[in-house]
């Protein structure tokens, strides 16, 4: 059984720095791209940023310049780094990943770190 596990969550002051972690387990094969996504009360669930296999990384407007995407594949885990938060960035922090196992190609989904960022 394949499972994305995040961590790092927590509660922050603006303009302060938290760092996600998310460890993949199980019966993997290969690792592809691994995302980060966020989804905020009443808000649908964004991309935030997203890494390839061979570490290209892509980001999205509202969080260039302030978060960092990584990957460990020996550790088959993947990061966020992110800094200069924002109150508009609170939110459930997810990661997904399109993982190889000898059965299939398929996307896997963590369980959600909550990140909130308030005075």
């Amino acid at each position: 059984q394949v499972q994305l596990v995040e961590s790092g969550g927590g509660l922050v002051q603006p303009e302060g720095s938290l760092r996600l972690s998310c460890a993949a387990s199980g019966p993997i094969v290969n690792i592809y791209n691994m995302n980060w996504y966020r989804q905020a009360p009443g808000n649908q669930r964004e991309v935030v940023a997203t890494i390839s296999r061979e570490g290209t990384a892509e980001y999205r407007d509202f969080v260039r310049g302030r978060f960092t995407i990584s990957r460990d594949d020996a550790k088959k885990t993947v990061y966020l780094q992110m800094n200069s938060l924002k109150p508009e960035d609170t939110a459930v922090y997810l990661c997904q990943a399109k993982i190889q196992t000898r059965a299939s190609i398929a996307d896997y989904w963590g369980q959600g770190t909550q990140v909130t960022v308030s005075s």
